[in-house]
Formats: structure tokens, sequence, C-alpha cells
């Protein structure tokens, strides 16, 4: 299959190409480097970058920002961020793929453990996690030609305890590489629809 990973040069990203790349055609994208660059949050550079591509057979998403800060300090400019990135940007991934992806092919999404389990400073990332697993549920639905919609969450990621693990304590991080087995799961199953949890384990 060809599959396209926006996100590809991100600790997840890199790790979904190592563990898809020996049995498909990876397209690697990223905001400044890779086969292509995006701005997933600028509707015209998606256009660009699917006129560029052409057909696909899958496309897996682990590129999205958010802001982190204190609930009563968000300023209207932090929330949007979110919304625009990893909301709306994920959102018109498929949307404006719909045109380009094969029949039956997929669309992988991530969102993340605080759309299950919020903590402090986390108020947008829940909001938006939460978000993106309303659209992928009701998406599936609707989805013509056989294609498929998952969104895989995962838990904090160990590469990134460095940066995050105080935000994250009593989580049971994973590895970039054990959090690539549920973009596996997605790409390669036939489940649609479904949140992919990574918490330790893949479900």
């Amino acid at each position: 299959m060809r599959v396209i990973v926006v996100g590809a040069s991100g600790t997840i990203g890199k790790a979904v190409v190592n563990e898809l790349g020996d049995r498909h055609d990876i397209v690697k994208v990223g905001r400044q480097r890779g086969d292509l660059t995006v701005d997933i949050s600028d509707p015209n550079s998606i256009m660009s970058m699917y006129t560029e591509i052409g057909s696909f057979d899958a496309l897996v998403c682990a590129a999205g920002h958010v802001h982190f800060g204190p609930f009563m300090d968000f300023t209207q400019e932090q929330w949007q961020l979110g919304l625009n990135h990893k909301l709306m940007g994920q959102v018109n991934l498929v949307m404006m793929g719909m045109d380009h992806i094969n029949d039956r092919g997929s669309f992988t999404l991530t969102s993340g453990i605080l759309g299950d389990e919020p903590i402090e400073f986390g108020a947008s990332a829940s909001m938006v996690n939460g978000a993106l697993q309303g659209f992928v549920m009701s998406a599936a639905i609707e989805m013509p030609r056989g294609i498929r919609i998952n969104l895989v969450s995962p838990t904090v990621i160990e590469e990134a305890l460095p940066d995050y693990g105080p935000f994250f304590r009593g989580f049971d991080a994973v590895s970039a590489a054990k959090a690539a087995l549920g973009y596996a799961k997605s790409v390669e199953g036939r489940r649609t629809g479904q949140v992919i949890r990574i918490n330790g384990c893949v479900v």
C-alpha cells in the first residue's frame, strides 16, 4: 500500500514509519522536512500536498499542536491553536483526502489519553481529543467506497518524558514503537470508527 505519514519526523511519526516501512510504500510528510511538507492548519497547504501525491491507500496523521497552560489564563488565540491545528487540521486531511484516497483505503488520526483522563493545564488537549473521537465515530458510518477511519489515542510516550513527565505523574508511559502498533492495527486491519487506546497495551 501507499501510505502517507503526516508528522513523519516526530517521535510517534518516526516509529510509525519504522513499523510500516518494510511492508508499504511510505510518503513521509512533515511541517519542515520530509518527502513533502504541509501545514495542516492551512487548507491550501493540505490541498497542495494531495495534488502532488495523487492517489494513495492510507493516511496516518501523527501531528497536531495544542496549547498547555492554566485554564483560567487561556486566551482565544491559545484555544484556537488546538482547534485550528490538531482538530480541524486532521478533519481537513480527511475531507480533502476523500477525492484522492483509493477504494477501501483508510485514515488514521491521533488524539491522546487526555481525552479520557484530564490533567492540570491540559484543557485544550482534552477538548480537542474528545472532539476528534466524536468526529471519527460519526464519519465512519458515512464513509463511501469501503473507506475506513480510526483514531489512535496513546498515553504519554516514554521518549517524551523529559519534557512532559512532570505533567503525567502516575501514568503508564509506553514507547513510541509500542504506540506505532496501534497505527499498524488501524492501517492493516479492517476496523473502522474505533478509538485504539494505547495505555500499557494496544486495545
